[in-house]
């Protein structure tokens, strides 16, 4: 837990910079996903749009895979950043 706060004090404002570009990314990716599963819904509700809205249910489950790697992406850059600031 300390590590975390050292993490965070060590690289100040850089830390903020490159985890509010992170989170503005997970925030878009969020905002698809629930984009293609609402649209991909109301295809449901027409049967002649069935296969379309199944393809917006993969795709937006496709998209559920890529939460995980920006958060790990980040903690990864951030991770760099700071053994740089360390040097």
């Amino acid at each position: 837990m300390s590590d975390c706060k050292a993490l965070d004090v060590d690289i100040g404002q850089e830390h903020i910079a490159i985890q509010r570009r992170y989170d503005a990314l997970g925030a878009v990716n969020d905002l698809l996903i629930a984009v293609w599963f609402l649209i991909g819904s109301f295809f449901f509700l027409k049967e002649s749009l069935t296969t379309d809205g199944t393809w917006l249910f993969i795709l937006g489950s496709a998209q559920l895979l890529i939460k995980p790697l920006i958060k790990l992406i980040s903690l990864i850059h951030v991770g760099r950043v700071f053994k740089r600031t360390k040097k």
